[in-house]
């Protein structure tokens, strides 16, 4: 039992703060809430031209295909980018990555769905490369401050990935 103790992992808390010191931090927000800003302008046009839910017509905005369907989850998507910038911390970060990884997700399933009648959102490559584009971005703002081989030894993620490394270290603050 004592082995065990020994080799038990501490868990990385959601509610740990990221270095909240670091200028960086406010620009990977900002970043964030501007494609958020971005989504939901992009999702107002297209609402405004009445674009009918699923057609697939070839209706554009800003040279990037949409219909009704895509301009209403952009918008939500979008205020959701928005409310993560306010709040800010680890929630903004796990949204960025979670949303990051879920616009190249539907970048690859978009593309392999755009000459087939599942293309029910009227995506064209370019609203592929952008959702490419965008995920790579939000990704970037989410990693920040929790990944990477320079992370200082008092931020939470590097001790949680360093149990006896933290405890060598007493002049660290847990």
């Amino acid at each position: 039992m004592a082995a065990h103790a020994l080799h038990t992992r501490r868990r990385i808390r959601i509610d740990d703060h990221l270095p909240v010191d670091h200028r960086l931090n406010l620009v990977y927000r900002i970043g964030a809430g501007l494609m958020g800003l971005g989504l939901v302008v992009f999702g107002i046009f297209g609402i405004l031209d009445q674009i009918g839910t699923f057609d697939t017509g070839g209706d554009t905005v800003w040279g990037l295909n949409t219909n009704g369907a895509l301009s209403w989850l952009s918008v939500g998507v979008g205020l959701l980018l928005f409310v993560g910038m306010v709040i800010g911390g680890n929630f903004a970060s796990t949204l960025n990555m979670t949303l990051g990884v879920l616009f190249i997700v539907s970048g690859f399933l978009n593309m392999a769905l755009l000459e087939t009648d599942y293309n029910f959102l009227a995506f064209e490559i370019q609203n592929c490369m952008l959702s490419f584009v965008v995920g790579i971005l939000l990704m970037v703002f989410g990693m920040y401050g929790r990944v990477g081989s320079a992370l200082p030894h008092d931020n939470p993620y590097w001790r949680a990935r360093h149990p006896q490394g933290a405890a060598d270290r007493p002049d660290q603050v847990r």
